[in-house]
């Protein structure tokens, strides 16, 4: 069974930084991939960032050059840095995990942006 933990959400101002934590139920190696999105209210649930085992990250446009994700196999843990916020993105974050051929999501951390 998969578990996913978020930590590290909450309110801050345009232009400000956050570190949102996932933290996984035993090895992430074994997941074929890692990710962050995003549900904002009235919108679709949308990737932030995901990494593929064995494969460079990639990010959605919006977020490109602002956000970085990371991962710290050792605590199994994958982290998205959050710098220069705007208030669009603001949302629900949620952390993803592919395994082996299924989605497993955490419950979900807030994010506000004020503008």
């Amino acid at each position: 069974q998969v578990q996913l933990v978020e930590s590290g959400g909450g309110l801050v101002q345009a232009g400000g930084s956050l570190r949102l934590s996932c933290a996984a139920s035993g090895s992430i190696f074994r997941f074929n991939a890692m990710g962050w999105y995003r549900q904002a209210p009235g919108n679709q649930r949308e990737l932030v960032a995901r990494i593929v085992n064995g494969g460079s990250p990639n990010y959605a446009d919006s977020v490109k050059g602002r956000f970085t994700i990371s991962r710290d196999n050792a605590k199994n843990t994958v982290y998205l840095q959050m710098n220069s916020l705007k208030p669009e993105d603001t949302a629900v974050y949620y952390c993803n995990a592919l395994f082996p051929d299924k989605d497993h999501w955490g419950q979900g951390t807030q994010v506000t942006v004020s503008s």
